[in-house]
């Protein structure tokens, strides 16, 4: 197990507004407590995490204990995105979230990047599954799905 602990929230970031739909019922499937929110592209996942953009003053938000992020977005791809939460989130925030790379590509230099990527803390091809979702909970958090 990783040293996260619980598992709260996840930030899912891609284009795919059908993927988030079904990935929001996998997890959903599980029957653990888990706030689940969705995002279109890297910048708006940044604009959650900071609460800014279209996110700012919802006081309702928690930052995100998960990222499932793609790799393949318009407006901010997911290796833009990993470059500006580099620089842009702080430490604090940075310590207490999980990122997963998700693709559906698989191309070796997608995986060597995401290898020497330090915030990259696991990486899935798609398509997702509720299996996948369970099998990576029970890896990396204190909660145990069933």
């Amino acid at each position: 197990m990783s040293n996260f602990s619980h598992l709260n929230s996840i930030l899912l970031i891609d284009d795919d507004e059908s993927s988030n739909f079904l990935n929001t019922i996998f997890i959903n499937k599980l029957n653990v407590n888990i706030d689940v929110h969705s995002t279109l592209n890297g910048q708006e996942g940044l604009d959650f995490i900071m609460n800014k953009g279209d996110f700012e003053g919802d006081d309702k938000l928690a930052t995100p204990c998960m990222i499932m992020l793609d790799i393949n977005m318009p407006l901010m791809n997911g290796w833009q995105f990993l470059e500006k939460y580099d620089e842009l989130v702080p430490e604090e925030i940075k310590k207490d979230i999980f990122i997963v790379l998700v693709t559906i590509s698989d191309s070796a230099e997608d995986k060597r990047r995401a290898k020497e990527n330090p915030y990259i803390n696991e990486y899935i091809q798609k398509p997702l599954s509720d299996i996948k979702f369970k099998k990576l909970i029970n890896k990396h958090f204190k909660e145990v799905v069933a």
